[in-house]
């Protein structure tokens, strides 16, 4: 997994992906910018996982609007909602 030509924040945002939200755990752009240390970069959490060059094996797909909200997914939203129904449905359901 090569990251080097994605910026510093996007590359913490994906490479911290996993341990923040590990499987069957979602948690929202805003939760995830505060867990990375700049509470207000929601917006820029969007940005670095909308160019997540791995989204399958980096999964942003945990990442949700606020209120639980599916948003945008390289995959598209159908996507993203079969893969977090897919985890749901193996582990018991948790958040950020």
């Amino acid at each position: 997994m090569d990251l080097r030509l994605a910026t510093p924040f996007s590359r913490t945002t994906v490479e911290r992906l996993d341990a923040l939200l590990p499987y069957g755990v979602t948690g929202t752009y805003a939760e995830l910018a505060a867990a990375l240390g700049r509470p207000r970069a929601a917006r820029a959490v969007g940005t670095a996982l909308g160019a997540n060059p791995l989204c399958v094996v980096l999964p942003c797909h945990r990442v949700v609007g606020s209120g639980g909200r599916l948003t945008g997914y390289a995959g598209g939203v159908e996507a993203k909602r079969f893969l977090l129904d897919l985890e749901h449905s193996r582990t018991p359901a948790a958040s950020l």
